[in-house]
Parts: structure tokens; sequence; C-alpha cells
């Protein structure tokens, strides 16, 4: 009992120092008043902290305090090295927001710990490198040299590391984080400083010079400095965010033009971020309409089933879209997690279903799929081809991108299930959930277990007051069957999929909202591919599980490339194949298989290469090979061989 008093006062305390979140976010309720209640999604998260728990985190800093001259606790982590200290940023973010939502206490030691020690790395650079050091805290490897000659204008050391800018922007974020979910004036001092060194480091550059270092992968350097402007209010930080977005991406894009083809895709999504939440805190209309339209063509031309986009860490052209059928490395996580923050500032914008519904595509799918439900091991690369494998990291060996992006992933759950408008509370996700609405002084609670339930119900646990309701009809819901009713009578539905019910009334404690949301099996064809299909159950993906042969690699090491399967390439044209001539309607030919929620059967469709198993939902798909796209031939075009 003591230890679950300590962990509520902990979380109290949580909740009343993350002032930041809804200060800089006005749409969003402070990650602590969202409290997820059992199902899978807290699951993960659970799971995510005893992962993040494992790590050494003076390892983590090995890399800062050397390039801070002061001396060594700990080795390095080995793996990726030249990029060392990237994932430290991430880490530092996935504590913060971690002891926000439970109260953690030892994600707070750790955090503070963090924070102390990169304000000690702080003052040191400001000592041991004034020419240049000054507010500086990165880990990138021979920063004295390669700065002192970046801030002259001599890029060759810049250009020959390993992304620098890309490296120390998670630790901007990582800083932001600590203060914007737990309320840390030393990370909000900290962060505002690398601000200021950013803006001095690039002072004695030509406009030319910026859009030259702005080719190399920088991460969301833009979204640092807007964010920073949203803290402070000084324009010089609004200014500097437009100075490092990169005009070779907003141009096109502010113009609707589509020019992604053979661009590596996750060095791209961090800018639009950033160009979304310029042109949201009113840096002009040419980033706001730059980062809806890359949201548009990404989600709609560039995107797979499950949420996930590239292949080969690249924007296929329509002509190439075919490799994702062969290539063993698909889409990457930290794309879809870059694509979610792009979703919320755009969905704060306007608040529209549309995105509201990539979000829970994406997050049902790629993301959740993206954690081993039992080690916690994080997936770099998702592939769509046929009978391939994903590999899993395993803590204090492999130190990916993904790692970094993962251990934020698992951590935000609750972040997106409501946001607020004025007066107006939004139901986006359906996920068993708990809502702290403190300005009302309501408490609203969400029992579901979908999607294995088709709907959700909508409790007023405490409080009252008047407000308008919107809860999300879903794009993937069949025109006229979702039913919504208050205290047991139905309410007339006048939402269209893709769209949001308002229902407007004077609540109060004991009001239950009842939510029906039948869904059913629909195919998707591959992005440019026809002939191959994904099948959906309303949102979710279904996959197969195809064999567990020559799993190379499953767990991966420190090696430099173990992110990949590196077991054999099955080959595609032995793959299931279904036999169809109605394929758009294939779904009326899937069957749920009795006593398994959401496993179904193929019935009526004739399949070449058969394998005799279950399509389930792909996010519970692990240790194995799996399809999750099929070719689909005409029976004529068969029975003419």
């Amino acid at each position: 009992m003591k230890n679950t008093f300590l962990a509520s006062v902990l979380l109290l305390l949580a909740s009343l120092c993350a002032a930041g979140q809804d200060r800089l976010y006005d749409n969003e309720f402070p990650i602590g008043d969202v409290k997820l209640l059992d199902g899978p999604f807290k699951h993960a998260r659970d799971l995510n902290i005893e992962v993040l728990l494992q790590y050494d985190v003076d390892r983590l800093l090995a890399p800062f305090r050397a390039e801070a001259g002061l001396p060594k606790k700990a080795e390095y982590y080995p793996n990726w090295a030249g990029l060392d200290g990237h994932v430290a940023g991430h880490y530092l973010t996935a504590l913060a927001i971690n002891y926000a939502t439970t109260g953690d206490s030892e994600c707070l030691r750790r955090m503070e710990y963090m924070v102390d020690e990169l304000a000690d790395c702080a003052a040191a650079n400001a000592v041991n490198h004034p020419s240049w050091g000054v507010g500086y805290i990165g880990g990138v490897p021979d920063s004295d040299a390669l700065w002192s000659s970046f801030k002259e204008g001599d890029f060759r050391l810049y250009s020959s590391a390993w992304v620098p800018y890309y490296n120390i922007h998670k630790m901007y974020a990582g800083l932001r984080d600590a203060w914007l979910y737990c309320g840390s004036e030393k990370a909000r001092e900290l962060f505002l400083g690398f601000c200021d060194w950013g803006i001095n480091i690039t002072a004695g550059l030509s406009d030319a010079q910026m859009e030259e270092v702005l080719r190399t992968e920088h991460g969301g350097m833009n979204e640092m400095y807007a964010d920073a402007y949203a803290m402070t209010g000084d324009s010089k930080y609004l200014t500097a965010a437009k100075r490092y977005s990169h005009k070779f991406l907003l141009e096109p894009l502010a113009r609707d033009e589509d020019r992604l083809d053979n661009l590596h895709a996750n060095t791209q999504v961090p800018k639009a971020i950033g160009f979304a939440r310029i042109g949201e805190l009113g840096g002009g209309s040419d980033y706001s309409e730059a980062g809806r339209f890359f949201w548009q063509t990404v989600t709609r031309n560039r995107s797979l089933a499950f949420g996930g986009n590239s292949r080969a860490e690249h924007f296929p052209s329509a002509e190439a879209c075919i490799d994702f059928v062969s290539a063993e490395d698909g889409p990457e996580t930290c794309n879809s997690y870059n694509m979610l923050k792009l979703t919320e500032d755009l969905f704060r914008m306007s608040p529209s279903a549309s995105y509201a519904d990539f979000y829970e595509r994406t997050m049902f799918n790629h993301i959740l799929s993206s954690q081993h439900p039992e080690h916690g091991g994080y997936v770099y690369f998702t592939s769509a081809r046929p009978r391939h494998y994903r590999v899993y990291s395993v803590p204090n060996e492999a130190m990916w991108c993904c790692v970094g992006s993962g251990m934020e992933n698992q951590s935000k759950y609750g972040q997106f299930i409501y946001t607020h408008e004025g007066n107006d509370l939004y139901v986006n996700l359906f996920v068993a959930s708990e809502l702290n609405w403190k300005d009302k002084g309501l408490v609203i609670r969400q029992d579901t277990e979908f999607p294995s339930q088709e709907g959700t119900r909508l409790t007023v646990v405490s409080g009252k007051g008047r407000f308008k309701l919107f809860v999300r009809c879903p794009g993937w819901i069949k025109t006229g069957t979702m039913t919504v009713s208050v205290n047991g009578k139905p309410l007339k539905v006048y939402g269209t999929p893709s769209s949001y019910v308002a229902i407007d009334r004077k609540w109060k404690k004991g009001d239950v909202v009842e939510v029906g949301l039948p869904m059913q099996n629909t195919v998707e064809h591959m992005p440019n591919v026809p002939d191959y299909i994904a099948i959906m159950h309303g949102p979710i993906l279904l996959g197969m599980r195809t064999g567990t042969e020559d799993l190379a690699g499953l767990l991966a090491d420190d090696g430099r490339w173990s992110q990949y399967a590196a077991g054999t390439k099955l080959p595609v044209d032995q793959a299931p194949i279904l036999v169809c001539d109605d394929v758009d309607h294939i779904g009326n030919h899937i069957r749920p298989v009795p006593g398994k929620p959401l496993h179904f059967r193929f019935e009526g469709i004739e399949m070449l290469n058969p394998i005799d198993a279950d399509l389930e939902p792909f996010s519970g798909i692990h240790d194995s090979r799996y399809q999750i796209y099929w070719m689909v031939r005409n029976k004529a075009d068969e029975g003419s061989k």
C-alpha cells in the first residue's frame, strides 16, 4: 500500500508540474491527465518502462561528457559509432513522458540525473570551447574541430561526418520534452541556450550556405526553433525556424508539387513537421500549406495499409512501388513516429477526422506492432515482402534510430485519444482510458476492448457542465451503420464516414454514451501496384503467419547492419496467391473463426501455394514470417495457363 500511495503522490506531482504541454500545444490535455486502462496499449507502455530501465544512463551520456572534456564515467555504446549520442535525447523524452504519465519515480530520478549531467556538459563546453561551444550539448564525434570550422563556413568536416544536426536535434527535443511534460526549468534553460548556440553557430553563414547545410539530414531543427518561439514569444526563434527550413523542399510543397521521388523519406518528414509548426504559429501560409500537402501526398500516394511509408528508406516513384514487394527493408518505424507528430500538428490547425483516421491506422498497426509484446524489443524495418520477417532490438546492444523513436512511441499512447478546442471535447481514438478534464472539473471514462469489440462506452464519472462532445465517425465504417445513444436513448447520427458526430448537452455524473462501430472486411491495393492487396478489418490490417524457418538475426546484436532480417528471402512467386475475379469484394469471402476473436479464414477463394493458417491482426504477429500483401490473379488468366 505504501508503494501504491507513493506512486499516486508522484503522479499527482507530475500532473501539477506538467504545465508546458497544454501551453505549447493548446488542444492537448497534459498526458498525465489521460490514464490508460487495461488493454494492449497500457501493456505496451508498461513493458516499455521495464525496457527503458535496463539501459545504462552513463553509457548514453558518455559521448556528451567526452566532447565536453569531462572525465569518463562509462564506455560508449558501440552500435552506430559515429552517430554517438543520438539515442540519449530520445531516452530523455521517454523518461519525461513516462514520469508524467505514470509517476514512476525511477523515470524521474533518471531524467533529473540526465539534465544535471547535461548541464555540466554545457558548462564545460562554454569553458573549454568559448569560441563556438557556449550553449552546446552534443555528443557529435570530434565536435571541436567540426563546429569550429563549420562556424567559419568550412563544411568539409561537417559534410563527411554522420548527420551532425540530426544527431543533436534529438537532444534539443529531449530537453524541450523534460520541460514540456515535467516542467523542468533547468531543462528549459538548457534547451533555450542550445537554441541560442544554433543561432550563433550559423550567424556568419549566408542563405546559400544555410541551404547547403540543410542538404544533409538535420532532423526537425526548424520545429525546435518554432517551439522555442512558442515558449518565449521571442521573434529571433521564429526567424531561426525559417532559416533552418530547407527551401529545396518547402517551396515546391507550398505550390502543391510532389517532388519526393527517390528522396530519403525520414529526412523529409521532420522538415514538414517544422513547416506545419511555423505556419501554425503565424510564420506564413506557405509553411502551413507545405506541411499539409506533404501529409496528403505521403498518406494518399506513398503509404502502405499499416500506415508506414518508404522502402530502402526512400520514397519510391510510382513506377518503383513494386519494390515494396521485393524489398526486405520496408517502411521504418521512425517514419511513422514522425508522421504521427505531423498529424497532431495539422489536426490542431484543422481538426479533421481524416487526420484521426490515419493516426488510428498507424498507431494500431505499425506502432503497436513495432514492439515485441514479451521482451519489448523495437523494430526498425517492417517488410511488405511476402513471407519475410522482422528483427527486434535488445537493450544495451542494438542502438538504431528506431530504438530511439521506439522508446517514445510506446510511451505516448495517451496523447491523441482526446483533444479539445475551446469548450469542445474530441474523442479521436477508441482506446480504454480515463480523461481528467481539470478545467471543467470532469472525469470521463472510456471502456472498450476495441477492435475486438465493435464499439465503445463513454461515462461521465464525475463533474458536470455543458459542452459539445465530438465522437469520430471513422472513415472505415459503412455509411449509416454507426450508432450512438445517450443514457439508453438512441440519437439520429448525421455523421458520414471520416467525420465527427457532435452531441451538445448539459452533462452530469452518470451520463453514458454508447457508440456502435460495426466493422467490415475490405481490401486496399498497394499504391501504384493494383495486383497486390492488403486485407483490412475496419482499421486493422490482417496478416497471416507463414512459417518460422531461418529467422536469422531475429534478436539483433551490435552489428552495424543487424537491423536487417538476414534470413533467406523466400521466392515471391512461391508465396500464397489469391485467385478471384471480384478483387474488391474479397472481404465478402472472409469468415470469422469461432472462439478466436479477430481471426478469420478465406472461404470460397482459390489460393495458389496455399498455407493453412488464420488471418489475424498484424500487430500480434511476432517471431514469424508473415504475409500482409497478396497477389491476386484473375480466374480466366489462370485457366488459360
